[in-house]
């Protein structure tokens, strides 16, 4: 007998395009995470970090070393669009799983509105004569036609941009280390990766639970599990790599950054914080001795984040709502699939009307928009925290629970360990982002409920052959099988 593969034998049909290879999937990931994501938030990271910005991002990869390893394990047993929602449901019990998809979904739906609410700022203040609202509307109406058009024409567009971003920090870094030889900045130093008169670890925690921000987008490449054109291992690799690809390019540009700031400018930044998001800029104008590089990486950001990264996130936050609508937990019309472009449409269009909404809220008064900027931070990095730290139960749950696996170390240690680094990240997390967070994960709690009530309570399709690999085989996330 013939058994049926890929996502048929789970009950779904396959819907999606398979157009996606190995260097897509990397690509995707480290646009998706913006190469040079610390441009922006440098500032809200120094403070955080009391100067100790570099360390941040050590200790936000070393979490999302862990999370990206449980990843490339659940990928191995249901390779399908979704993400943690999938995994969560399947690894444990579908109300989990929705659960776990709830609270990504507020990480996914509200990230495109961030990204374009930065890049409109940055630009109007390249182009002030062109208002705020303005720029935000045209990069969401640019990037919506792109998606619609379908997976293969993002992708091309992404390899692009990436390019871009590369020479840009490229440029940066080679200006800013010759700066330092040639005695411009405050000379070389390790501080920004320890400072013993200010580093305690809540320091650290808090740091990284800032810092991760810029690493969220490698999960998104298990949104493409479905338009993947190899196998499910392929997944683990990319993610590996683009994880670790992004992480070396953030502490490299941070630490160079870090050289520039004055003592006095950064005891100003630790206490008040970056109200205008400039201090990396101010970083690179020092560096050039000139404001030409400063304009440069000004632009850069803008269109890193509004155009590159908002692309690609509104690709994951579409599958997402598509994975979920097609198992009757979201509105049914979000599963349409174009016949034209085999993408999902109804689901994109969404994300796009949602990222409108919330995009004009944050910039409609000016006096607001900093503000606005770090709630909408808090809210994305924690309701991510949560559903990762249901990743990692579903991995023990999945395959030392249920399919009895010997394999500790990858099924039980490394889990546990990124469970615990992240329940301290969360735990650590600005306070206000955790009330509103919980409220969310409330709100997902009635919603679940009011499903049972109506008789649509979570049901995931039962596979047809079987549901995951054997728990004996060795992992997928460097190279080896699930």
């Amino acid at each position: 007998m013939t058994h049926p593969e890929g996502i048929e034998r789970f009950g779904y049909r396959q819907e999606l395009r398979r157009t996606v290879g190995f260097a897509d999937l990397v690509f995707y990931g480290l646009i998706f995470m913006v190469p040079i994501a610390p441009f922006g938030i440098f500032g809200s990271v120094f403070q955080a970090a009391h100067g100790m910005v570099a360390l941040a991002y050590l200790v936000g990869m070393s979490a999302m070393i862990f999370t990206a390893w449980s990843y490339s394990q659940m990928v191995q047993a249901f390779p399908m669009a979704g993400s943690v929602y999938n995994y969560a449901g399947r690894g444990i019990k579908p109300p989990v799983g929705f659960l776990a998809g709830w609270s990504i979904l507020l990480d996914y739906i509200l990230v495109p509105s961030l990204l374009y609410v930065i890049a409109s700022v940055a630009m109007n203040g390249i182009v002030s004569a062109v208002p705020v609202w303005a720029w935000l509307i045209g990069f969401l109406a640019l990037n919506t036609v792109v998606n619609i058009l379908g997976i293969k024409l993002t992708m091309g567009v992404t390899r692009l941009l990436l390019l871009g971003e590369l020479i840009v920090l490229a440029i940066f870094l080679v200006v800013g280390i010759n700066g330092l030889i040639e005695g411009r900045g405050e000379g070389f130093s390790w501080s920004a990766f320890y400072n013993s008169d200010t580093f305690t670890w809540s320091v650290g925690f808090g740091a990284a639970s800032v810092a991760v921000l810029s690493f969220l987008g490698f999960d998104g490449i298990s949104m493409l599990a479905e338009e993947n054109k190899g196998d499910a291992r392929q997944i683990g690799k990319a993610m590996a790599g683009a994880l670790g690809l992004a992480g070396l390019l953030f502490v490299a540009q941070t630490w160079v950054a870090a050289m520039y700031i004055p003592a006095e400018k950064a005891a100003s930044i630790i206490s008040e914080g970056d109200a205008d998001g400039v201090a990396f800029y101010d970083a690179a104008e020092l560096a050039a001795g000139g404001k030409w590089l400063a304009t440069l990486t000004l632009a850069a950001t803008a269109i890193a984040w509004g155009f590159a990264d908002s692309l690609v996130a509104q690709v994951a936050t579409s599958r997402l709502l598509y994975a979920m609508s097609r198992d009757r937990q979201l509105p049914r019309f979000l599963s349409k699939v174009s016949v034209r472009h085999g993408v999902p449409s109804n689901s994109i269009l969404l994300v796009a009307a949602v990222s409108l909404g919330v995009g004009l809220w944050a910039v409609v008064d000016a006096d607001k928009i900093g503000d606005n900027i770090g709630t909408l931070s808090g809210l994305i990095n924690f309701g991510a925290m949560i559903a990762f730290l249901a990743l990692h139960v579903s991995v023990v749950w999945h395959y030392i629970g249920r399919k009895k696996s010997k394999r500790y170390f990858a099924h039980l240690v490394m889990p546990v360990i990124g469970f615990a680094i992240l329940t301290a990240v969360v735990i650590h997390a600005n306070i206000a982002a955790q009330i509103v967070g919980l409220i969310w994960l409330g709100l997902g709690v009635l919603v679940l409920i009011t499903l049972y009530i109506m008789g649509r309570g979570p049901k995931l399709p039962a596979p047809i052959s079987g549901d995951s690999p054997e728990p004996d085989k060795k992992p997928a996330f460097s190279g080896e099988s699930a």
